[in-house]
């Protein structure tokens, strides 16, 4: 069984005091809930606050982002030492908005993905196609083409952490949601490529979520298929009651 993890990106939201808020307000939402793996990804500046204040919860923290390398002169990154020390526990890989606004390539994404397995960091990496792809019937080449670049050199008995999640990106703050079956057709495509590289039995526990414009109005259809093994949430994680309602679909 796979268990599912719902994880929360605040992108670009929330001060330190505005996180403590919200963490104070979800504990109790959530507390005692042991079905699916919850993981907030605050901004790097709340990360010390979130961390300390989810302790002995069930909640885990990651980075949104963070820098292939253990240290080095890159003014304004952060690095998986750095994560690590302060107690986060995965980080987002290669979101669509890293990809689009940041330049961030496959290639930085696989490196990134080899520097977080080798710091026992769990790493969300996100792969998806845009609208004109869609659109040209290139859904499956795109997928499989981030897949494969996004997994080189990574043996099968290394990849067990990796959590992969699709994200549609016409369905990132667009409102637009894949319907149940679309994602569900992404995530077995996503899975046979996992499988062709690195093995039936590996892609059979690597964990797959849904990303793009999960809503509580949404969140039990999607999360239902058996493919999709939990979600990766945007805008409606930034609301302590709504997430924790989409945690409990």
């Amino acid at each position: 069984m796979r268990k599912p993890l719902i994880a929360a990106n605040w992108k670009m939201y929330k001060t330190p005091a505005q996180a403590a808020e919200y963490v104070q307000t979800f504990l109790p939402l959530v507390a005692g809930h042991n079905r699916d793996e919850i993981v907030l990804c605050p901004s790097d500046t709340s990360l010390s606050t979130v961390i300390p204040a989810v302790a002995g919860s069930n909640i885990a923290v990651g980075g949104q982002n963070m820098h292939f390398a253990d240290e080095g002169a890159y003014t304004g990154e952060t690095s998986p030492v750095m994560l690590k020390a302060i107690g986060a526990t995965h980080v987002i890989i290669g979101h669509s908005e890293r990809r689009q606004y940041f330049n961030e390539t496959d290639e930085t994404v696989n490196k990134k993905l080899i520097t977080a397995l080798k710091h026992t960091i769990v790493p969300i990496v996100c792969i998806g196609e845009v609208l004109a792809e869609r659109e040209a019937g290139q859904t499956d080449d795109v997928l499989r083409r981030q897949v494969s670049l996004a997994l080189a050199g990574i043996k099968p008995e290394e990849a067990q952490p990796i959590v992969i999640a699709y994200e549609p990106v016409w369905a990132i703050g667009t409102g637009k949601t894949a319907t149940p079956e679309i994602a569900a057709e992404a995530h077995l495509t996503i899975r046979s490529e996992i499988a062709r590289i690195l093995g039936r039995e590996v892609a059979d526990g690597i964990r797959i979520l849904y990303g793009g414009s999960v809503k509580p109005e949404n969140a039990s259809s999607l999360l239902n298929q058996p493919e999709i093994d939990g979600a990766l949430v945007g805008g409606a994680s930034l609301d302590p009651q709504s997430f924790a309602k989409i945690v409990k679909y």
